[in-house]
Parts: C-alpha cells; structure tokens; sequence
C-alpha cells in the first residue's frame, strides 16, 4: 500500500509538473505573438511611455525571466544554477532595465512565493552590479541561501 501511494504521489508530481509546462508554452506562445505584433504587444505589456521596439525588449525579458523560473520549477535548475543564470542575465542593459520597470509587479506577489524569493535575489544581483560591475560574478548575500 505504501509503494502504490507513493507511486500515485510521484505521478502527481509529474502531472503538475506538465501543467506547468503546458501553462508556460501558452505563455510564451502569446508573448512570441505579441513581441511580433504591435497591436498585441500593448494589450500584453503594462508598460506605458516606451516605443514599441523597447515595449517588444521589454517583453522578451519578461519572457526570459519566466522561462527560467519555469526551469527551476521542474527541476531542470537547481537554485544554484538558477542564481548564476540570473547573474549572468542581470548584466544585460535591457534586462536590467526591465527589472526596474516591473518593480512594482512584484510588489503584489506573496512573500514566500518562488517568484518573490527569485525576486529578492535578483534584487540584491542588480544592487551588486551597480555598486561595482567588475565584480558581478561574486555571489554576494541574500543569493547564496537555498529556497525553502
């Protein structure tokens, strides 16, 4: 009984882990579309005051950013991995950019919510970064400590 119950919950796990998946392809699949079509870009962005070559930037970080959320989620990153992406990812102008943007998009997340955890990473990344960009390959703190 034991081995079917845990078998039952390893399914489970996968199915979730699919749900995802196929959530983030209808995702990604509508931000493709609107990275190509103006018209839906300003549907999908919130973004105000910003041409529409760096609305089409902005979501294609927006698209990154999710992407590698999504990698963590199933498991194809571990944290560690995770971190030295976003570390590498935060050194790029546009990102950064849309990081400063979206500021107030994660003020509304739950705090113990993967994505406001990554956030806070990521924050303290961007603050390293300014403080002394020669050095944005050293983990400072805050980013080192694994998620819950």
């Amino acid at each position: 009984m034991a081995d079917l119950l845990r078998q039952l919950t390893l399914m489970t796990e996968e199915i979730h882990r699919a749900n995802l998946i196929q959530h983030y392809r209808l995702v990604v699949d509508q931000l493709d579309r609107a990275i190509d079509d103006p018209t839906l870009a300003t549907a999908v962005s919130t973004l105000t005051d910003i041409s529409e070559r760096k609305r089409r930037a902005m979501l294609y970080a927006n698209r990154e950013w999710g992407i590698l959320l999504l990698a963590h989620r199933v498991g194809a990153m571990d944290w560690d991995e995770l971190l030295g992406t976003l570390r590498v990812l935060c050194r790029n102008k546009v990102f950064a950019e849309y990081w400063e943007r979206t500021v107030e998009h994660r003020r509304s997340l739950p705090a113990e919510s993967l994505e406001a955890r990554v956030g806070r990473a990521v924050d303290v990344m961007i603050d390293d970064l300014a403080d002394d960009p020669d050095e944005w390959w050293i983990v400072g703190p805050g980013t080192e400590a694994t998620p819950p």
